[in-house]
This record gives C-alpha cells, structure tokens and sequence, in this order.
C-alpha cells in the first residue's frame, strides 16, 4: 500500500469516526429534546384542562384528598387520563403537573374567553395576565377557534378550545414564555455541545489516527527502498547472464537453450524496470516543474506509433481526439499513461475487434477526460476492482500467451493520484472503457 493510499485510508477513518459521533451526539440530544418537550407539553396541557374544566376561573384551595390522589376535582369532573408514555416519564424524572402545586394559582399566567351556544361573546377573563388586554384576548381567541387542533401553540403561548356544558365555548390561552425559553436554550446547547464535541473528538481522532498509521507509512518506505535496491542489485547479474549467453552464441553455440535463456534475462529485465516505475509511480511530485503540455498531440502522437501494432493484429484503432486540450504537467507522465492505456487496450482487445481512443473536456473545460476502450466480449462477470491490483492479469488460462506484467495498470493509476485524479474501468455491450479524469 503506498503512503498517498494510507493517507486516504486515514482521512476515510477519521471522516467516517466524525460521522458516527454525529448521529449518535444528535440522537441523544434529539431524545432528551423530545422527552423533554413531551413532558413540558403534558404538563402544560393537564394545566390548561384544569383551567377549562374550572370555566377559566382557578380556584384558591384544592382538595388535600384530590390533591393526594392524584385527581383533580371540580364540580364532578375529572382531568382526562394522559398518555401511558408521557406518565411513565413523569415517573422516571420525578416530575408531577404544576396545578399540583401550592403556587400553581400565583404563578399561572393566563387568559380566557368564553362564549354562548349562539357563539356570542360571554366573558373576558384577564386577571392572571398583565400583558394582554381584553381587546387582544378576543383577537387571539377568535384566530385558535379557526385552527385545526383544539389543542397546540401559538407564539409563546399554548391554547385550548373546548365545549363548555352549557352548549358554548371556551378558550383558554396560556404565557408558556418561560417553557419555551428553557427550550430553546436546550437545543441551543445541544448544538453548541455537539460542535464542541465535534472539535474536540476530531483533534483526538486525527492524533490517535496518525500514530496508527506510521508504521503502515514506514512499511511502505521500507518496500520501496527494498525494491529500488533490489532493483539495482540485480541488474549485474542479469547483465552478466545476458553478456555470457551473447557470447555463447557468437561462439556458434546458438540454440533453443541460450535463446531461451536470453529470452528470460529481457523478461526479467522488463519486470525490474515495471517495478522501478511502479514505485517511481507512487512518490510525491514536484508541481512547480510542471509546465503546460499539448495533451492533444501527446495522445494523438502515442496513438500513432501503435497504429502498426494494432494493424499487424488484426485489429481498428479508431481516433476521436479534441484539439487544443492541455493542461499543466509533466509530458512524461501523461505520454505514459497514454502509452499503458493503448497497450493495454491492443493486447487484450477481441480478435479482428477495435481500439477506440477519446480525448476531451467537460463543458465547463474543469475537467479532461482520456478514455481508451476495446473490444472484451467475455467481460460480462469480470471483477474489474482487481484490474489495478499489481500483478493481477486477469484469467490467466485467456492470457497465457499474451506478454506483460499485471502492472502497467497500477503504474498508471499512481501517476493519476499525481494529478489528484482518478481512473475507472467499465464495460457495457461487450466494450471495456478505461477513463481517466484530470
């Protein structure tokens, strides 16, 4: 693995740690919101139905029986039974309904408007508010009457409309100002919280992330360094095989053994220099030695001096190139993406099929896009995720007598992380389509 690929399993880690704290810090804040918010809700309910089953008017004192019971009575009537959820969580939180309370008569800010059966207006109750005068009463009133729900939120207050046992109506309007302010500031916090949260896990994460990682990092320097040594070391002896064997048959000893010999030495000597470039492939790049390249006469120019490789095959080679398509790069990189590309493209291309090779831009001219496709009918049940894996070559029983290494394709992947882009392999009506994105 090299270290730009570690990287990005380091970076998809961190990302994907970030996004796990999230739901879970938005799922716990999201439940004590709405626990909360269901509480508040009950609570202000079986307050404003204590007010309507009294006819907007609250008694001063409470029967210390009712009281205890848990029943709130007036004139016969008792408070409707509250959701089993809602009382559950009452219990759990210790929480009890505020007309319980001693206070609940002094601290009650509200306002009621009753009406006959006829739906004239009756009376006007405004002694538990200061900030609502009568007239307004009566305007708020008659706008909750036109609502849906007998029963939800208008502003900072909670109303109920309810029939009254004489035929009429009434409504009652609760200041739930204070309730809605502790609210607001509880998800306020939750936000500030999970930001900070946020924060303060990822700096963790990234520190803990990039310890993990360098051992992996220096694994893959040591296997580079491994390999380019390696590399070096063994072009002596191969140097020496190859000398010998020359000699061999200057001598006149010219047969199937030497030729054979020779013909594993360039063998070996090809996979030396693959591996040489897949490591080359893999290493930082220096973007201030780029400089703007011809991408159209670089490709069309690769193109050309395959033309005879594919026409001693059997095969088309087809052209549909943009002109005037460049960017800043080295030409090197880009004529040896093309180069794998084509090659790759010829050598596994159907008998008597055809090579097509395309160049071009988005319409906004962002982005180029090289693709080279070729004839693969038995590409239908192919893992193309395994195509950029080194040394992978496919089904070797279809490829035996096809030369190569299974790593051209890696080599050019890693020259497209050069240029931060990307390449992908896709096959659709018997045509495989490699597409490179600058």
């Amino acid at each position: 693995m090299s270290e730009k690929a570690i990287q990005r399993l380091k970076n998809k880690f961190i990302l994907t740690a970030m996004l796990s704290f999230f739901v879970v810090m938005t799922f716990i804040a999201g439940c004590i919101y709405v626990f909360n918010a269901l509480m508040t809700r009950s609570q202000i309910k079986d307050s404003i139905t204590y007010i309507v089953q009294n006819d907007g008017v609250l008694p001063m004192q409470y029967d210390s029986d009712d009281i205890e019971s848990g029943e709130m009575k007036d004139d016969g009537e008792t408070i409707q039974n509250k959701n089993e959820f809602v009382s559950q969580l009452e219990k759990l939180f210790g929480v009890e309904s505020g007309y319980i309370s001693d206070e609940f008569y002094y601290s009650t800010r509200y306002f009621a408007v009753t009406f006959t059966k006829e739906g004239a207006l009756e009376r006007v109750i405004t002694s538990h508010t200061a900030a609502v005068e009568p007239s307004q009463a009566v305007t708020y009133a008659n706008t909750v009457m036109k609502r849906w729900f007998k029963f939800g939120s208008y502003d900072d207050y909670y109303y109920m409309v309810a029939k009254r046992e004489n035929g009429g109506k009434i409504v009652v309007v609760l200041d739930c100002s204070t309730q809605v302010s502790i609210n607001r500031r509880l998800v306020l916090l939750a936000c500030i919280l999970i930001g900070l949260g946020m924060i303060i896990s990822a700096s963790v994460i990234r520190v803990w992330a990039e310890r993990i990682i360098q051992p992996e990092i220096k694994n893959a320097e040591l296997q580079k360094s491994f390999i380019t040594n390696a590399s070096h070391e063994l072009k002596t002896p191969l140097a020496v095989i190859k000398a010998n064997t020359e000699m061999l048959e200057m001598m006149g000893t010219d047969n199937e053994w030497t030729q054979s010999t020779m013909r594993q030495v360039d063998r070996l000597t090809g996979l030396i220099q693959n591996l040489v470039l897949v490591t080359r492939a893999s290493e930082k790049d220096s973007k201030e030695d780029r400089v703007e390249t011809d991408f159209t006469a670089i490709v069309k120019d690769t193109a050309k001096t395959f033309e005879p490789v594919a026409l001693s095959d059997g095969k088309t080679l087809e052209l549909s190139i943009s002109d005037g398509v460049s960017m800043l790069a080295h030409e090197g990189d880009i004529r040896q993406i093309a180069t794998l590309l084509i090659d790759n493209a010829i050598k596994y291309c159907d008998d008597a099929g055809k090579v097509t090779i395309g160049l071009g831009t988005d319409k906004k001219k962002k982005n180029i896009y090289l693709r080279v496709s070729n004839s693969y009918e038995s590409g239908e049940d192919t893992d193309y995720h395994r195509f950029f894996d080194r040394f992978y070559r496919g089904d070797e029983a279809h490829n035996i007598d096809k030369e190569g290494y299974g790593v051209g394709l890696s080599i050019a992947q890693g020259l497209m992380e050069r240029y931060h882009g990307d390449i992908k392999v896709s096959w659709r009506d018997g045509i495989i389509t490699f597409t490179c994105k600058f």
